[in-house]
């Protein structure tokens, strides 16, 4: 498994099944172009299992800390290790960019991604 960030909206169009609906070409422009937004896809087999986007964000009191804004894995391809990956990936990104953490909100009774944070390293969420 290979992870790559994406900065192609053809790329995205291509993995349109990795969203919750299809990607809005004006939307996907203006993702892919906003420097505080990073995102990375896996890939199996030369086809996307998966995608993790982070956003940075500065307060004057804090510094800059990245934010999991979503995070997803292709059905197919669950159980594996890939979500988990993705967050390790999106992690060393931000500490290459001088985030002095990483953050996210999910639901306490969703296990399976509590799981794959903890696996990845995550505490106190």
């Amino acid at each position: 498994m290979r992870i790559e960030r994406i900065t192609d909206a053809a790329v995205v169009r291509r993995a349109a099944d990795l969203f919750d609906g299809p990607p809005l070409p004006e939307a996907t422009e203006k993702f892919l172009a906003a420097p505080a937004i990073t995102s990375c896809w896996p890939y199996a087999c030369d086809r996307a299992v998966g995608m993790i986007s982070g956003v940075e964000m500065t307060h004057p009191d804090k510094g800059t800390e990245m934010f999991v804004y979503e995070l997803g894995v292709a059905p197919h391809a669950r159980l594996r290790g890939v979500g988990t990956a993705l967050v390790r990936a999106l992690a060393d990104i931000a500490r290459e960019r001088g985030c002095y953490g990483m953050w996210v909100g999910t639901e306490h009774d969703n296990e399976a991604v509590q799981r794959t944070y903890r696996r990845a390293g995550a505490n106190g969420y």
